[in-house]
This record gives C-alpha cells, structure tokens and sequence, in this order.
C-alpha cells in the first residue's frame, strides 16, 4: 500500500495543473451524432465539448446507451458524425488513421496470421519495407513480453496475450491517441489485473495520450487522470472528475479511504439516473411463487 511519505509528496492541483498547461490533442466541439430509423431521430452524442491534453490517460464510463464506444469510434475515425467538430491537433478527423489506434473488447487479430506477422500489418501497409516492419514488430513484441510466442497463431494464445498483442499492433504505427474500448472486459479478474498494471506501465514509459472506454468505475479511478461521467438520452457530459490519487497506483489503493470516497461519486453519476433511463427498473413485480421450498425455516 502507498505509504504517508507518497501521499504526502503528491501535489493534486500541481500534477493537474500541469497537465492543463500541455497542449491539446484531442478536442470536441458541440459534437453531435444522431441517426434517423423511419421518422423517428436519436440523438446518440450530444453537444459533447472536451479537451483532451498531451499524454492523458482518460477514462470514459456512464451508464449502457450514453454513448461511450460511439465517442471512441467517432475518435477513431470509424463513424460518421453529425454536427460539430473533432480535432486532433487542430486538424479535423474526417476517417480513420495511424495516428490514432484502437484495441476493441473482441480480439480483433487475424487468426490467420503469427503474432509476428500481426504485429507487421500496421508498418508493411503504411509501405516500410519487410525487414524495418518486422524489427519494428520484434521491438513491441519485446516490450510487450511475448517473444517467446512471436510465430504463434492467435488460438494458441490466451485472451491476456491476445490483448498484448492488440496493443503491439496498434503502438507499432506510433501513434498519438491510444482508443481502448473495454479491452479488458473479456478477461478474467486476475489476467485483467495484470493488464491493467501493464497498460500503466507503458503509458507511463512512452508518449502516448489514452483514451479508455470502460464500464468498471474501479478500473476507471485506477487508472485515469481524469473521468469523464456520460449520461443517455442523450449521451451528454455529465462531470468530469479529476482523480487525484498518487502515481503510481496499485490494487491497494482501491483500500484507501480516498479511493472509497471517489467510489460513491462515481457510482453516483453512473447510477443515479437509471429508473429515467430505463423506467421497467422502478416497476419491477412482484414474483408468484412457484415452489414449495423455502428460504424461511
């Protein structure tokens, strides 16, 4: 657990301040997306103004429905939007790019290729020659600890490996934006663990903004600078919560009465409008009984 002496180091408004003073990466202004079924209009993201600083890690959650893969997909440049703009350096994002990476929930490796050989795809298609893609490729397969298994295929690799090497494959391109849309949710408690520590450790080690879709609120207080709290109907930002708890963190922080404290709030923002989101969760009925055993001695 982080001792007195850490806690008592760490400056929150100096760390946060100091962030504000990068530059910005990534901003949206007023961005809205809606689509039309027949006559009907939803509106999915709505009037959603956001920057995002220089070597960020942020965290997106609310509730199912608010809106946080389609931000991460607008980013990505895999969506369309409707209105507003979406800047990444001052430059409109009009489709998808090196600059920005993604790693998906699913994985998403071509089953077909070796670990090698998906690790390559990203620097042979932006047209480097055969060797300089597989040194690259070797180079992230290295930081990312799987050279042992460099000419596996990906059934031969469990799901934390194959999440690895989602990662590889997207920061071989170098990019700016690092888009992570529940990458761990798949994985079981122990492997997420360990994913979520090494994720810290390479944000912390390369120049990297991350942007980080999740629905855990543990996972977002572990391992954000800042969350942003979605609401639905329409996806619109609710709060952005600066979590200023020391760097680095651990598992143990989540003990710590500032951990806990953050824990309600953003439980709150998550929860607090589900009956207007989903009015059946009021009315829940009451049920028949229809068997003879009991709890009740």
């Amino acid at each position: 657990m982080q001792n007195n002496s850490q806690n008592a180091e760490f400056n929150a408004r100096e760390y946060f301040d100091n962030i504000y003073q990068r530059s910005v990466i990534l901003e949206a202004k007023q961005l809205t997306q809606s689509f039309k079924h027949g006559k009907t209009e939803r509106t999915i993201l709505n009037a959603i103004n956001l920057k995002i600083h220089k070597r960020e890690f942020i965290c997106v959650i609310g509730p199912s429905g608010c809106g946080k893969s389609t931000f991460s997909r607008v980013v990505a440049g895999l969506d369309p939007y409707t209105s507003g703009e979406i800047l990444v350096d001052g430059q409109p994002i009009l489709g998808p790019s090196p600059e920005r990476g993604m790693v998906f929930q699913g994985y998403t490796l071509f089953p077909w290729k070796t670990v090698k050989d998906n690790v390559m795809f990203g620097p042979k298609m932006k047209g480097q020659s055969h060797a300089s893609a597989e040194a690259h490729a070797r180079e992230w397969i290295n930081i990312i600890g799987l050279e042992k298994y460099e000419n596996q295929y990906p059934h031969e690799l469990s799901g934390g490996m194959k999440q690895r090497v989602a990662i590889a494959r997207a920061l071989v391109n170098e990019p700016k934006i690092l888009l992570m849309d529940e990458p761990f949710g798949a994985l079981d408690p122990h492997t997420r663990q360990k994913m979520q520590r090494h994720l810290m450790d390479l944000w912390q080690n390369i120049d990297i903004t991350i942007i980080f879709v999740t629905h855990d609120m543990d996972e977002a207080i572990l391992l954000a600078d800042r969350i942003v709290a979605l609401k639905a109907n329409p996806g619109e930002i609710k709060e952005i919560i600066e979590v200023d708890l020391p760097r680095p963190r651990d598992a143990e922080v989540m003990l710590t009465p500032e951990f806990k404290k953050l824990r309600q709030r953003v439980d709150y923002l998550v929860h607090a409008d589900e009956d207007e989101l989903d009015p059946a969760l009021a009315e829940l009925p009451v049920i028949p009984r229809m068997t003879k055993v009991s709890s009740q001695k």
